[in-house]
């Protein structure tokens, strides 16, 4: 697998991450014992970064994670997030207090005195984003924490973050139906040194070799109020994307393997980490790492998926609130 830096000077990790949020349940149910072969597959693939948040399952990914890693040898990166507060509207945290509580627990979870990579999950608007950097600077400088990282955030916040201490990584949502990134996100971290993950690279599910099928979502799934998965939008969207899955199977590769490729072809400092609850598809997904696309390849791709095919927002109006918004 190719790799990639994670940051100037930071780690090199393998272009296909994974991503853990499925471990906790926010997908459906799942098991322990599939998340542990989620993870075998990941290891055995060429992954080295695994990505997981404090509200992941209500810390059920953070602990499956690091009862994995409690009985296995295998160096993962490990990158985790604090900042939302779990409660219903959705609110945010961003306080120095706030935020080393959440680290403290997650490193408990995780078995570890600190992670790689420490993302601040949601931007509180009304904290500047100078006095959260400065706390979790404090968190480096103690051991805790490897590298800084932001989710969801405007250019403008990440010029203004990297000011005061430099940022290896933004993590924002990016796919061939999600392209927002392309104004202004992926020019910024290639300007400033910092690493773009990609999260959500398969469209929650969407470029797979199968649809998901909305009537099957349990209640848990956060999908069931997306409205990019509800009617009419829905079948507009699948329309549009059988095109592509028929494209990728013409060429005789997965349309997974072939749209988080040309997610890691937009920019040289991107890292992809889609999520699975399939050991199959983990292995599939990590193929991604390998392909090369060229110009021409990805021309033709955006052919067949142009900017702005989706209909519907890709988040309902709760989840919308926190997600930075610069155009």
């Amino acid at each position: 697998m190719q790799k990639r830096a994670l940051g100037n000077g930071g780690p090199q990790v393998g272009v296909v991450g994974l991503g853990c949020m499925s471990f906790g349940g926010d997908y459906g149910a799942t098991s322990e014992a599939e998340s542990f072969a989620v993870l075998d597959a990941a290891a055995e693939s060429g992954v080295t970064m695994l990505d997981i948040a404090n509200i992941y399952g209500k810390g059920v990914s953070e602990e499956t994670v690091g009862k994995y890693l409690s009985t296995r040898n295998h160096p993962f990166v490990l990158a985790t997030k604090a900042g939302i507060v779990p409660v219903s509207p959705r609110r945010y945290d961003n306080s120095a207090a706030y935020l080393r509580e959440c680290l403290e627990a997650s490193l408990k979870r995780l078995k570890r005195d600190h992670v790689e990579l420490f993302y601040l999950h949601r931007r509180e608007a009304e904290r500047p984003i100078e006095e959260v950097m400065e706390a979790m600077v404090r968190f480096k400088e103690e051991g805790k924490i490897g590298a800084i990282g932001l989710s969801e955030v405007a250019p403008s916040t990440l010029e203004r973050a990297s000011a005061v201490h430099p940022v290896a990584a933004v993590q924002n949502e990016y796919s061939l139906w999600t392209r927002l990134p392309e104004l202004g996100m992926l020019q910024a971290c290639q300007r400033l040194g910092t690493a773009f993950v990609a999260f959500s690279p398969l469209g929650r599910g969407v470029f797979t070799s199968k649809m998901p099928d909305p009537a099957a979502f349990s209640p848990a799934d956060f999908r069931v109020t997306s409205p990019r998965f509800t009617e009419p939008n829905f079948s507009h969207n699948a329309e549009r994307i059988a095109r592509f899955r028929a494209f990728a199977q013409a060429r005789g590769v997965s349309p997974a393997a072939l749209a988080l490729a040309w997610v890691l072809a937009k920019a040289p400092n991107i890292i992809a980490i889609p999520g699975t609850r399939s050991a199959a598809h983990m292995s599939e997904n990590a193929a991604a790492g390998d392909i090369v696309l060229t110009p021409a390849d990805v021309a033709e791709i955006e052919d067949v998926l142009p900017v702005g095919f989706a209909h519907g927002d890709r988040y309902s109006d709760e989840r919308a609130i926190g997600p930075e918004r610069y155009c």
